[in-house]
């Protein structure tokens, strides 16, 4: 898209949410709430008291965040996975369950407290990362890294400079390195680690441990004792499944609801799978693994669909008002002309 026309498409976007902004402060949107019906599975990642951007763009304001509650709680029918599945649903407004990736200790600190205060379910999708001796995940680790270092490094031997989204691209191919770490296994990322903290020793700084710090074992645990609470996982190392051996995915796959299951001392049988990337394969491996509910993004295939362990999901936007992302949930669209 050319530069002009990508600064019209952004004036006509932001137009529409200023304009649907307006809407429901003079409450024209009431019924179309009212009269909404059908349901939505949310995906809500890291949520923070401010700068949500600062590291990760798929964070949430705290402030924000309550706010969505408080919508969910006036508008909304809002109920468990497991009632999303058994299709409990209600016949006079819109369902919507809570979900959110990665296991943040923040979604103890801030959104447990929420969640007891408004009474609504929610379940979360937790890594073992803990079990290895990691407190972050990898790609948070490279995100944050790639913010507090250096322009240019040398990794392995290989050259890296930071772009306009201060991620590290190669400078031979242009490839991000966390594109490259993605397609890797484990070790190679927790070598990344070893190697490059020291270029930005951010854990010394107590500030910034909302965005990449994850829970302990004895906050998951009390996280699953809340009877509003259900624990799924999110993969071992949150590694992407879809482009690793299938038969070290088949490990994780176990090796995580094994430990989830010791940690919550709860039976674990839902997967959401990290990046939301899947494959028939996996699919396969999760359900020879126990998993009776599996959670996808989009999916990849339209013969999904059909699986009745399958479900999609649609992911919070930090950067539009609740008016406006309450719109697009129902929808299931955000403007993009």
């Amino acid at each position: 898209m050319s530069f002009p026309r990508q600064i019209r498409s952004k004036l006509y976007r932001e137009g529409k949410y200023l304009l649907r902004d307006a809407g429901h402060k003079l409450g024209f949107y009431n019924g179309f709430y009212k009269g909404a019906r059908g349901s939505r599975i949310m995906i809500y990642h890291g949520i923070c008291q401010r700068n949500h951007t600062r590291f990760n763009p798929i964070f949430l304001k705290l402030k924000t965040f309550e706010d969505h509650l408080k919508f969910y709680k006036k508008h909304f029918n809002v109920i468990s996975l497991d009632d999303y599945y058994a299709q409990n649903f209600s016949d006079d407004k819109f369902n919507i369950c809570l979900t959110f990736d990665d296991g943040f200790a923040n979604n103890y600190k801030y959104v447990l407290p929420l969640l007891e205060k408004y009474q609504l379910p929610a379940t979360f999708f937790i890594t073992a990362i803990r079990a290895v001796g990691y407190d972050i995940l990898w790609n948070d680790f490279l995100g944050i890294v790639s913010k507090y270092g250096p322009e240019k490094l040398v990794y392995k031997n290989r050259p890296y400079q930071k772009n306009e989204f201060d991620k590290y691209v190669s400078v031979k191919d242009g490839r991000s390195l966390v594109e490259k770490l993605r397609n890797s296994g484990f070790a190679e990322k927790a070598e990344m680690m070893n190697l490059l903290y020291g270029i930005a020793p951010f854990k010394s700084n107590k500030g910034d441990e909302d965005y990449w710090l994850q829970m302990t074992t004895r906050e998951i645990r009390k996280l699953a004792d809340s009877p509003l609470v259900t624990i799924g996982s999110h993969g071992y190392y949150h590694n992407d499944l879809a482009n690793i051996k299938i038969s070290d995915t088949a490990e994780e796959l176990i090796l995580s609801k094994q430990y989830l299951e010791n940690v919550s001392r709860k039976k674990i049988k839902s997967f959401a799978f990290p990046y939301g990337s899947y494959t028939p394969e996996v699919i396969k491996a999760a359900k020879g693994a126990g998993y009776k509910q599996l959670l996808a993004t989009d999916f990849c295939s339209p013969g999904d669909h059909n699986d009745p362990a399958m479900r999609e999901r649609f992911t919070v936007n930090p950067f539009i008002s609740t008016g406006n992302q309450m719109y697009a949930t129902i929808t299931r669209k955000y403007e993009k002309h």
